[in-house]
């Protein structure tokens, strides 16, 4: 694997598709939407069929993969193949917790809190799957079934897939798109017509899964406008809240990841924190916070019940419209989600990435759940408030406005809460429009702008095309009956991912097998100076285009006597290295490049900041395929470097007998 940087498209820079995947998608989007368009009420007979016999007769298989998802995520955090990186492993993250936790909070979850954060609890409590509603017992059980539904089995399975993206694309340096996945199973096959389906699968999960989010949530949005000015509820306004919200979207996504997505992110948290807060403080506080003790408790006793629990000796349609329906959901999602999560993970370990993904938004959304739910259970329970679950039967989109109505300065709190829908749907879209757009670039993260605007105003042009022809619901249809034989993808996932982690594992048994390398050779004079001194960069560039060149041309040329393929190259940028090819087994790579490095101030009697930049240097550090190894070679005999050249060879011959 070459370690030299990405060469630009030749030609037309500012067109970077896939064209088997960009343009067959942009086919398929206009030929099913133009079906659900043109006969909305014959396609939501055949996809409505289509998800009841899914939910019907595969109920088993979501349960099981479910399950499987969850304990194959748990097993890597767990194993010693959570140390692994998802990157080299000299990587370090590129956001910050706080970044990281937000993003994934507002692609993964936002908006369905929004929208369910009222309604699902009181649904459960007025309509049980077992027992008698409006009790104390229904009020308990409908939190559970909420937790249990938004817990971490949803979380799971985004993180089965945001693993496996991230690994193969920031480890092994494929493509971010779904296909690299299947990179150990079918090999540079991956580049052909099952990676090109591939793609285009995800590319249609992701469109109509926006688009049909946006098409509903802007009832929401409209419901909310209707009771702070009067706003009318129709098709017009809600067409024109696309139109903004997508403006909007196109902005962020203008501004790219950092700009736009992320900070949009951030104060998405922060505004819900504070709608959080307020509920806490107004609602009934130290009931609240004993419910969500018991609430947690309560889901974590039975999570191995009701994760395989199917009804199966009391038959109900009930666990087809609630539970089957958010499993098949989560998977139709997990494409999109999972490769935003997998964009702004890189350089996490696999366990600090799956304990992130599956515990800290779970812990907000469980906090979440009980203040809002529990205190609508509270106002109907305690205080007869019959209105409310009158609003939600009736209409579930009004749920958290008329939930509002009840507490001090609705005005206030509903205004956030629809400026709060409003930017959720904000980063939705634009990190849908994000991940359709490297999807159809073959895995390119700075496509051109107009790449991302054009995929940005498709998905409100989809949306708004649905909303008028009454479409929605059969593209929603349609979205989840897609998560059956995506179920299996992710199975395959799951082999691949296991399968190159194993691999992994040989490597690093074979390298703990000898001495490490990096072994100092040399003086202990010149070994202090490594430990606290720099080096001026045009001296390490010069070593290493001198020194570093020539040992690595000795090494080639006794490789090509022994009739062994090999190849030394130089980059731009300094770097050098030496790769040995092996034909159908993992080639041999070890590099030496300039690295930044400052003096250690503990050094220094003048630590002000222009004397330590003034001392700001280089060295030339090795790295091998998985990653920098933290030492450097300055000064080396060229016989220094051939042996160390041959010692990382010597481990990496015991790597290849081991995994064969």
């Amino acid at each position: 694997m070459s370690d030299q940087p990405p060469t630009p498209s030749p030609g037309q820079p500012n067109v970077r598709i896939n064209p088997p995947v960009f343009f067959g998608s942009l086919i398929m989007i206009v030929l099913l939407v133009a079906f659900a368009g043109l006969a909305p009420e014959l396609a939501a007979q055949r996809f409505g069929a289509l998800q009841d016999w899914v939910t019907a007769k595969a109920g088993w298989f979501y349960v099981l993969a479910v399950a499987g998802f969850l304990v194959f995520a748990v097993w890597l955090a767990v194993s010693r193949l959570g140390d692994v990186k998802l990157g080299k492993d000299h990587s370090e993250p590129e956001y910050s917790y706080g970044s990281w936790f937000a993003m994934l909070f507002s692609a993964g979850m936002g908006i369905g809190l929004m929208f369910f954060g009222v309604a699902e609890p009181v649904m459960h409590f007025l309509n049980p799957p077992q027992g008698d509603a409006g009790t104390v017992e229904a009020a308990r059980e409908a939190m559970r079934i909420t937790f249990f539904h938004w817990g971490v089995h949803a979380w799971a399975i985004y993180a089965v897939v945001a693993l496996s993206l991230a690994y193969f694309s920031f480890r092994l340096g494929l493509p971010l798109t779904i296909r690299s996945a299947f990179y150990p199973l079918i090999g540079n096959k991956i580049y052909g017509p099952i990676g090109h389906a591939a793609d285009t699968f995800a590319v249609l999960g992701t469109m109509f899964g926006v688009a049909t989010s946006l098409g509903f949530g802007v009832i929401q949005v409209n419901a909310g406008l209707n009771y702070l000015f009067d706003v009318p509820v129709s098709v017009g306004v809600q067409v024109g809240l696309i139109v903004i919200i997508t403006g909007f979207a196109s902005i962020s996504v203008g501004l790219g990841l950092d700009g736009g997505i992320r900070r949009i992110s951030e104060l998405n948290v922060v505004t819900a924190a504070l709608l959080l807060g307020f509920v806490l403080i107004a609602g009934p506080t130290f009931h609240l916070l004993e419910a969500f003790t018991q609430n947690t408790g309560h889901y974590l006793a039975g999570l191995v019940e009701a994760t395989f629990h199917l009804y199966a000796y009391e038959p109900t349609d009930w666990i087809g419209g609630w539970t089957l329906f958010y499993w098949g959901w989560w998977i139709a999602w997990s494409p999109f989600v999972g490769m935003f999560i997998a964009r702004v993970s890189r350089g996490r370990t696999i366990r600090e990435f799956v304990v992130g993904v599956l515990f800290v938004p779970v812990g907000f959304t469980f906090l979440w759940m009980t203040v809002f739910g529990n205190t609508a259970l509270h106002l109907m329970l305690e205080e007869g408030l019959v209105s409310l679950g009158v609003a939600v039967s009736d209409d579930p989109s009004v749920a958290l406005f008329q939930f509002f109505q009840s507490l001090p300065f609705s005005g206030i709190t509903t205004a956030l809460a629809t400026l709060l829908v409003v930017t959720f749907f904000v980063t939705s879209s634009d990190s849908g429009s994000l991940v359709v757009d490297m999807l159809t670039s073959g895995g390119d993260t700075d496509s051109p702008l107009w790449q991302r605007l054009f995929w940005a105003a498709i998905e409100g042009v989809v949306a708004i095309a649905l909303l008028l022809a009454g479409g929605l619901a059969a593209l929603q249809a349609a979205t989840i009956a897609s998560a059956l034989p995506f179920a299996v993808v992710m199975i395959f996932m799951c082999w691949g991912l296991l399968k190159s982690l194993r691999v992994e594992h040989a490597r690093r048994g074979a390298l703990d097998a000898l001495p490490p390398g990096g072994m100092f050779r040399g003086g202990w004079k010149s070994r202090l100076g490594h430990l606290v001194g720099t080096y001026p960069p045009a001296e390490v560039r010069n070593f290493i285009a001198r020194d570093v060149k020539s040992a690595l041309d000795a090494v080639q040329a006794a490789f090509a006597q022994r009739a062994i393929t090999s190849a030394v190259a130089q980059g731009e940028d300094g770097r050098c290295w030496v790769e040995v090819r092996h034909g159908e087994e993992v080639d041999f790579y070890y590099s030496v490049r300039p690295v930044p490095r400052e003096a250690p101030a503990f050094t220094l009697r003048d630590t002000t900041a222009r004397r330590m930049k003034a001392l700001e240097g280089e060295q030339p550090a090795v790295f091998l395929q998985e990653g920098g190894l933290g030492y450097d070679v300055m000064g080396w005999s060229k016989e220094d470097i051939i042996h160390d050249v041959l010692d990382h060879y010597e481990r990496h011959l015991k790597f290849l007998e081991a995994i064969r």
